[in-house]
């Protein structure tokens, strides 16, 4: 796994996942690309749809099968949104990391994440 040279880069392709987030930890962005690409992500929203119940989430930055907490069993209250990570802070992924997400209740979240491609190739 080779990081790309972010300076000089081809192309610089904006995006935005989605998602509901459940009581499994799932994966939900992950570069799956060629070595001559980075994924910055810049923003991560989660949202508490629930108009009643607080509901907790854990975020994990994913590298080698292992897991690095970003967020902890963090409470998003209910019909309230959280900026887990904001543009200062971004986080990049390498080939083959990813985002993986809980929550403690399945129905309560959904998550927006925006990012970059970055590629050198």
């Amino acid at each position: 796994m080779a990081a790309p040279d972010i300076v000089n880069v081809t192309s610089i392709l904006g995006k935005t996942a989605v998602s509901a987030i459940t009581t499994s930890a799932t994966d939900l962005l992950t570069n799956a690309a060629a070595s001559d690409k980075v994924y910055k992500v810049n923003t991560i929203i989660v949202s508490n749809i629930d108009g009643t119940n607080d509901c907790d989430v854990t975020i994990a930055f994913r590298r080698s099968s292992v897991d690095y907490a970003l967020l902890s069993t963090v409470v998003v209250p209910a019909d309230a949104t959280l900026v887990a990570l904001s543009k200062d802070s971004a986080v990049y992924l390498e080939e083959g990391d990813s985002l993986r997400f809980t929550a403690s209740a399945t129905g309560d979240l959904q998550a927006v994440i925006s990012y970059e491609i970055i590629d050198d190739a």
